[in-house]
């Protein structure tokens, strides 16, 4: 699949992390429902906007998922990711969303999403 892409800046961060969800169809499509345009609680996307987060994207193999995150260029990882813990209904979202990912409901997204290594960039 292709997809086009803007930038809101010239210079950003990426991140990119992986998550694995548990090996249940019928689990995977309700996820799939949980993300759909519009379903995602509107206090999670807005405490993602005021830590820094520019833009998200969640691609879907099998049971892996795999996260795309583009920041302000001076984001900081982990200040950002205990800050978005601690914001309002975060950790209510984090085990909502556990039942569907082979983790634990009370792991923090940080615990659950791990940051994947950059080994390879075309115009580098």
């Amino acid at each position: 699949m292709e997809y086009l892409s803007k930038t809101k800046s010239n210079e950003y961060k990426r991140f990119c992390k992986t998550l694995t969800l548990v090996d249940d169809p019928q689990l995977i499509e309700e996820y799939k429902k949980v993300h759909a345009r519009g379903a995602v609680w509107p206090e999670i996307t807005q405490g993602m906007i005021e830590v820094g987060i520019l833009d998200m994207e969640i691609y879907l193999a099998g049971t892996r998922l795999f996260i795309i995150m583009d920041t302000h260029p001076d984001f900081d990882h982990d200040k950002a990711m205990a800050e978005l813990a601690a914001k309002p209904r975060q950790s209510e979202w984090e085990a909502y969303v556990s039942k569907f990912q082979r983790t634990t409901a009370d792991a923090s997204a940080d615990e659950k999403w791990q940051l994947v290594e950059r080994i390879y960039k075309f115009n580098e």
